[in-house]
């Protein structure tokens, strides 16, 4: 559709009438609000918006900002743009313009190229900048139309960010004698203190980097040394995506500011440390960060993991546990006593599921103790201690500590060797229930493992009740998600060897505002349990076969994780792709 060449501005009574034309507004509701708010100075989107209409169009979806703009974008003819500020360069956009340019004319350039700028604006018949800002900047302008309250919002945060960046920048600069020129240089500086990680500018930086990432639900914030400037990353929904990149100076700037708020010693910068911190969310809910320092070629490289409360305590089918696992894992977890191993790589959820479980179990009858490396969340419930290998504090005696404090139930953040899994075993065979984690790829891997550590078989046969391994996968986004069919080839990979008929109802990703075009939003597990029942006890020996002993789980009923994950198909949470990412072929 070709743009609409109207003079003037935007108005309350020009939106009105264009509604009331195209049937989503009747006529006497939109005379009375014309009549009401003639003199209002807000945007007419938000006006409307702010009524709660339903459009008098089926199927009578509510009048959102969102589809306003979407609505207000195709009846002028404009492209609309969702502002996605993780594919933002703000850096490079923040200099086509003034931020009080911006302001007064309400636009917001969201994409600089060497041959085009494509500008965000709130009002698509003011064109007064148009012709004066592409004279400045000798390349073509695309006009795109955007939400209005977007555009509102990214101009402050777009433009706030980068004044405390150039900000940072220049007050490192000063500080630093002439003749400094590269980063060696630098962090010596910082480590004497001449590069002030309290400077506002630098606060600012921090602050806006954990509410974006709370904002974006990032699980992990990376800050990132490179040579000449340093790459800030967020995990979100398990993929990485590249948020913004900050001058070298100022990356040990912000690195030197959150090693302060994590009680982290701000001069060794040669090892690795660990620290947390908690803060608030800008809704008000606490949230605690752990963060890890590691010495790279460039500098310090940190980690912060963000861990959020309402996580745990989650129903068990919240989790993505079916209604038949939530029966054979509470009978697993009431037990009196044996070990109930976790297993899964890293970032697979292992910690949320224990932590859940131990909060349930931890009423005030019952003494729950654990030993962790690192504590991963502070929870009043238990009794934490963490494992500290510079003093001689590993897993195996802290476990022996824990047994001499009256514990109900122990859990061991990890069996690493053999020393720890004959303490777990010891803590199980004098009453108590012990829950652990193991890195392996499915559940009969667990069993092998521990033999290959040299825990004899008829302790694990006397101790272990039963394993549990989980994947993480991306649910797809409720808000756009649109039934498809399944590839045949690729459902018949995903379940094979086992024969299981292609779901009559699936979805595909398609993205949207919600799900930041990814199509998939939030996280769910996929799981596969398997009981230590007396015919898979037989098989444990000292030659043990995992062919056979799978094999014979299977006979037991253990549904593996891509069955599982098919089910997940079936009910339309996700796709056989993500669960082929999740839990590839060659893994099992």
């Amino acid at each position: 559709m070709a743009e609409v060449k109207t003079e003037g501005r935007l108005t309350l009574a020009r939106v009105l009438e264009w509604l009331a034309e195209d049937g989503l507004l009747e006529r006497e509701r939109a005379d009375v609000l014309k009549r009401n708010m003639a003199s209002h100075r807000q945007h007419p989107l938000a006006i409307i918006a702010e009524r709660h209409f339903s459009s008098a169009r089926p199927p009578n979806g509510l009048l959102t900002l969102e589809v306003l703009s979407q609505w207000l974008a195709a009846r002028v003819g404009m492209p609309y743009h969702s502002i996605d500020p993780l594919r933002v360069d703000v850096a490079a956009v923040t200099e086509i313009m003034s931020y009080a340019y911006a302001r007064r004319y309400n636009i917001l350039a969201v994409e600089a190229r060497s041959d085009r700028v494509v500008i965000a604006c709130a009002d698509p018949f003011e064109r007064e900048w148009e012709t004066e800002l592409s004279r400045i900047l000798q390349r073509p302008i695309s006009r795109v139309f955007a939400n209005p309250d977007d555009i509102a919002r990214y101009l402050v945060e777009f433009y706030t960010l980068s004044k405390s960046v150039r900000g940072a920048q220049q007050g490192t600069a000063s500080a630093a004698p002439s003749g400094v020129q590269n980063l060696e240089q630098l962090i010596d500086l910082s480590r004497s203190g001449k590069l002030d990680a309290n400077d506002q500018h630098v606060v600012n930086i921090v602050d806006w980097l954990l509410h974006y990432a709370f904002d974006q639900r990032a699980s992990d914030i990376h800050l990132e040394p490179r040579r000449d400037q340093g790459n800030i990353r967020f995990r979100i929904d398990g993929v990485m995506h590249l948020v913004y990149q900050v001058p070298a100076s100022v990356m040990v700037a912000v690195t030197s500011r959150l090693k302060i708020l994590g009680r982290m010693d701000l001069a060794e910068k040669r090892r690795p440390q660990d620290g947390r911190l908690k803060t608030r969310t800008p809704e008000g809910s606490e949230i605690e960060l752990r963060l890890s320092t590691m010495p790279t070629a460039f500098g310090e490289k940190m980690v912060m993991r963000i861990f959020d409360p309402d996580v745990l305590v989650k129903d068990f089918r919240a989790l993505g546990f079916t209604p038949q696992e939530v029966d054979t894992w509470q009978s697993l977890i009431n037990q009196p006593h044996g070990i109930v191993l976790v297993t899964g790589p890293t970032g697979s959820g292992k910690t949320t599921t224990l932590y859940s479980t131990l909060k349930l179990l931890a009423v005030p009858e019952v003494n729950v103790c654990t030993v962790e490396d690192p504590i991963e969340m502070v929870e009043p419930a238990f009794n934490q201690m963490q494992v500290q290998h510079n003093i001689g504090l590993d897993f195996a005696s802290g476990v022996r500590t824990l047994l001499r404090q009256d514990p109900d139930i122990v859990m061991v953040g990890e069996i690493r060797d053999q020393e720890t899994a004959e303490m777990a075993i010891q803590a199980a065979l004098t009453g108590h229930l012990v829950f652990s984690t193991l890195h392996t790829n499915d559940a009969p891997s667990a069993i092998t493992r521990l033999l290959e550590i040299g825990v004899p078989p008829y302790l694990i046969n006397g101790t272990v009740l039963g394993v549990l391994a989980q994947r993480l996968i991306r649910t797809l986004c409720p808000h756009c998600k649109t039934p498809g069919p399944v590839d045949p080839a690729l459902w018949q990979s995903l379940v094979s060897p086992w024969r299981v008929d292609e779901p009559k109802n699936s979805y595909q990703p398609v993205g949207c505002l919600e799900c930041r075009q990814t199509g998939y939003l939030g996280r769910i597990g996929i799981y596969e349990m398997l009981l230590m029942k007396e015919s898979i006890k037989k098989l444990v020996t000292p030659g043990c076969d995992i062919d056979a002993l799978r094999k014979e789980a299977l006979r037991e009923g253990l549904k593996p994780l891509r069955l599982n994950g098919a089910q997940k198909v079936a009910a339309g949470l996700t796709t056989v792709e993500e669960i082929l990412r999740a839990v590839p072929l060659k893994s099992l």
